[in-house]
């Protein structure tokens, strides 16, 4: 398997190894940078799917080519996708990836899917502690234990909460997850969450994250607007990366990736991009 610089790097400080020959003691290794993407993918199938280069590109297979590469650019640890596509197509772009993986059926028809650079240690899908309510989480909810390099769990919700201009079916799903995760607030675990949760940060579902400890990576570091739907004319914010905890520290950058194929040229009439979405950028590492 191909291994980055970066990571390649980050395993020598891990070992206690250095590059250099300087004499004396040196500085202790800082950990490596974790990259973090938030991606609706709109089951692979490209955006707009009517245009003639997006059919050809489904037809002859490559879709899952085209997102891994596409992906391995900005060098991810963990990646979350909503609206998922077959299993088949997101293990491999896991495994063009390297990386490992975890899918979260849906209460409906849009799957969630979980990669990550670390082994995941336990995942549960929608952690109710109990069945799933009809009404709630038709898209999905996952709750996943990465142990990382430095041996301490990080804890990631992937989640893609319900559409429409009525909060009220979202109001229920976010409280109901904030209950769920009270004891790894409680035990001050760091966390992640991340998906597409259909609403913008100026509403009463932002709040509730807000009001709950979570912190908008974007709202912390970002500049701009921070667009994120839809691919050819961004228009809404409603793609994050939220974290909690000692992580929550550590931002140090979080963009919506406005390039590459993740865009639609609008001035192509052939042009089509991987999905209708942005993807959501978030790094944490050691801030100077």
């Amino acid at each position: 398997m191909n291994i980055s610089r970066r990571h390649f790097n980050a395993a020598i400080a891990a070992a206690g190894l250095s590059t250099t020959t300087t004499p004396g003691f040196a500085d202790a290794p800082k950990p490596a940078p974790l990259r973090v993407i938030s991606y609706n993918v709109l089951v692979c199938r490209g955006w707009p799917k009517t245009r003639r280069l997006a059919k050809l590109a489904v037809k002859k297979g490559q879709m899952a080519d085209r997102l891994a590469l596409e992906l391995a650019l900005h060098d991810p640890d963990v990646v979350n996708f909503s609206e998922s596509p077959s299993e088949a197509i997101t293990q491999a772009v896991a495994e063009k990836l390297g990386m490992h993986h975890v899918r979260f059926p849906s209460g409906g028809n849009w799957p969630g899917m979980l990669l990550s650079r670390f082994p995941i240690a336990h995942s549960q899908n929608a952690p109710l502690g109990g069945p799933r309510p009809k009404d709630l989480f038709t898209r999905h909810w996952g709750r996943a234990e990465l142990q990382t390099s430095d041996g301490a769990p990080l804890i990631v919700h992937s989640a893609h909460l319900f559409p429409g201009a009525d909060p009220a079916v979202r109001l229920k799903e976010i409280r109901t997850m904030l209950a769920s995760m009270k004891s790894d607030f409680d035990a001050g675990r760091s966390m992640l969450l991340i998906g597409d949760l259909n609403h913008g940060p100026d509403t009463d579902e932002y709040k509730l994250w807000i009001d709950a400890g979570w912190i908008d990576t974007f709202a912390a570091v970002g500049e701009g607007e921070g667009l994120t739907f839809t691919a050819d004319n961004p228009r809404y914010r409603i793609d994050y990366v939220m974290a909690a905890g000692p992580i929550a520290q550590r931002i140090t950058e979080s963009r919506p990736l406005l390039e590459g194929a993740f865009r639609v040229d609008s001035q192509d009439p052939e042009s089509f991009a991987l999905s209708d979405h942005i993807p959501q950028l978030a790094v944490f590492g050691d801030k100077p």
